[in-house]
């Protein structure tokens, strides 16, 4: 039986144990069902710069992506209202960490050709295979390689260029019968002035790995390369001033799946990252205040489900992770940490006439070598339903608990001055999911829904005091907050449709009187619309659009409205003179929205962008 594809709402993602994703866990023994194929978004690939692992997630409807420049600039995932540290970006069964702050855990030198996902991870899964991510993971998976490969060249408005090259081997091996041995390897590059005053960008990217595979395993050793240069106005500070900063990312990974027995597996991954960082306040006067830091993070990673019988199995992942940092603004006392996690997931199904009904119950453990260790439960209790027509129907009731500890620039600074003032007194963030859901899946269209409760104890939030020097403080927070989800899907002859909504409520107890506006954990849309759309009117054209309307949560520090409108929309073109040749036109930010993702921190202008791609 072949493994199912993947869910997309996270909230049936995550829970519904029947329909596993395979690069997180297989459940051969799941029901057959039908397949709509539901892409939370119509666009695959950016406008502004080459396509990275988080592109177009700004228009996805499981996550809110705030950014910076752009979104592969400076790019704040955060998941059902959470803030970008409680998301986590986990690749294989290890969770890229980075020590000084959750601003580079998306600095991820993978070039998406490699890549399955993104699937996004909550409640019962986050806590079950995320590591230091409370609300939320986006997680990916290896792709097998296939023979083939890409060349693309681009221009557009605001000096916009772009070059990248793509390639892939693979071949059968006569000394290792069922084995395959692949070679895979990209470059690119883009820059551009940018899309507003100072907002220029030079990015470039080289990833390589090989991949040994076989009919139940496959091997993959990675290194990837990442060197990225952008500047914006207020990029961390609302003083009006020009900064830059200038990244290094190097990421080396080796990654094993494995099946074995009936309906078994497990996924062991090891990498190795160093991220530099040269931060500059004010171009105009770089001796004013800069920073350089540099983090080096080891880790190593076991995820996987054991079957015990048919209907009982044992899901579980444990990490450990080993970081350091060299900073210019770090105190010297707070400069290492060692991560441990170890989570187990049993899970009982019982089988009905035309129905399954999974029990999971298990829990968590994590532990660092600086803080408090906490034990967090975790269960689910998941009915399918699969009708004669081919029909299905999954209701799930989840309850999750997860933790983390803060970064250095929250708990490792000055905590009496500077731009970006810590706090010593910071405690391990513990958070509670209680949600329903229900997915619907028909012959043409898909329906997912879903109502969570999350509960989050001291938070670490970045906060602002309009009488302060300092840019911004790290402060603990506890915030209730209540979501719905709706995703739907419909399949017509020549079109595909895609629309969500999203309702967010936040009550927020920060436990201080000096606190004006949160960057961060109060910066989130009340309301929240997207809807795509794929059109293919001949062989010849093909027209994607994506829309997201937002209506934000009111706070001091934005400037501007806080409604906003997005539109993505690319037209390409595939003439039949030229086999495989396709040429795209494409725009961002069709209506030149001016709207703030980030408080006090200009927005993105429109980009127009023109390339053509030749594939092999």
């Amino acid at each position: 039986m072949n493994r199912t594809p993947h869910l997309i709402i996270p909230a049936i993602l995550c829970s519904v144990t029947a329909f596993a994703n395979a690069n997180t866990r297989s459940d051969e023994s799941a029901i057959e069902k039908i397949t709509v194929e539901a892409s939370p978004t119509a666009n695959k690939l950016p406008v502004g710069t080459f396509d990275s692992p988080i592109s177009n997630l700004e228009y996805d409807p499981r996550v809110d992506l705030q950014s910076r420049n752009m979104a592969e600039a400076q790019a704040d995932v955060t998941i059902r209202g959470g803030i970008f540290e409680n998301t986590g970006f986990r690749v294989g069964s290890a969770t890229l960490l980075d020590p000084q702050s959750g601003h580079y855990f998306a600095e991820i030198p993978i070039a998406p050709q490699m890549l399955s996902g993104p699937d996004v991870l909550t409640g019962a899964d986050n806590a079950l295979y995320g590591m230091n991510s409370s609300v939320g993971t986006v997680s990916f998976g290896w792709k097998p390689i296939i023979t083939g490969g890409s060349v693309s060249l681009g221009t557009g408005t605001n000096d916009f260029n772009l070059q990248s090259i793509h390639a892939a081997k693979n071949t059968q091996l006569d000394s290792l019968a069922n084995y395959t041995l692949g070679f895979e390897g990209e470059y690119s590059h883009s820059q551009s002035d940018g899309t507003i005053d100072n907002g220029d960008h030079d990015f470039s990217r080289a990833s390589a790995r090989v991949q040994l595979a076989s009919e139940h395993s496959q091997t993959d050793l990675f290194y990837g390369s990442q060197d990225k240069f952008f500047g914006w106005p207020n990029l961390y500070t609302p003083f009006g001033v020009n900064e830059t900063e200038d990244l290094e990312t190097r990421l080396w990974m080796l990654n094993h799946k494995q099946n074995y027995a009936d309906n078994s597996n497990f996924e062991v991954s090891a990498y190795y990252r160093t991220h530099d960082d040269h931060y500059i306040y004010s171009r105009e006067n770089p001796s004013a205040f800069e920073a350089f830091h540099k983090s080096e993070v080891k880790s190593l990673g076991l995820s996987g489900r054991h079957a015990q019988s048919d209907a009982l199995a044992i899901n579980y992942s444990a990490q450990f992770i080993d970081d350091s940092i060299e900073s210019t603004t770090l105190e010297n006392n707070f400069t290492s940490r060692k991560y441990y996690k170890l989570s187990i997931l049993p899970q009982y199904t019982i089988a009905l006439k035309n129905q399954q009904l999974t029990f999971r119950l298990g829990a968590a453990y994590d532990d660092t070598n600086r803080d408090d260790a906490e034990v967090s439960a975790i269960g689910d209790i998941t009915l399918n339903t699969q009708n004669s027509d081919g029909t299905a129907q999954t209701l799930y009731l989840s309850y999750a608990q997860a933790s983390q500890v803060a970064g250095y620039t929250a708990i490792g600074g000055s905590d009496s001055g500077g731009l970006f003032r810590s706090n010593y007194n910071l405690e391990r963030e513990t958070t509670s999911n209680l949600e329903l859901g229900l997915l619907l899946e028909e012959q043409s269209w898909q329906l997912n829904s879903a109502i969570f409760y999350r509960k989050d104890n001291n938070l670490t939030d970045w906060t602002f005091n309009f009488d302060s020097t300092s840019a911004r403080f790290a402060n603990p927070v506890d915030i209730d907050t209540v979501g719905v989800e709706f995703l739907a899907t419909k399949h017509f002859d020549t079109a595909k449709l895609i629309a969500s909504y999203t309702y967010l409520h936040k009550s927020e107890n920060y436990g201080a009187a000096d606190i004006d506006a949160s960057f961060y954990a109060l910066n989130f849309p009340d309301h929240r619309l997207t809807l795509g759309a794929v059109y293919n009117p001949t062989d010849i054209l093909e027209f994607r659009i994506d829309n997201e309307w937002r209506t934000q949560h009111k706070n001091a520090l934005r400037n501007g409205n806080d409604n906003a409108l997005f539109t993505q929309l690319t037209l390409k073109i595939t003439p039949p003179q030229l086999s495989n040749l396709f040429i795209t036109l494409a725009a961002d930010n069709l209506w030149d929205e001016s709207f703030e993702e980030i408080p006090g921190t200009p927005g993105r202008g429109e980009q127009y962008t023109l390339s053509a791609t030749y594939s092999w």
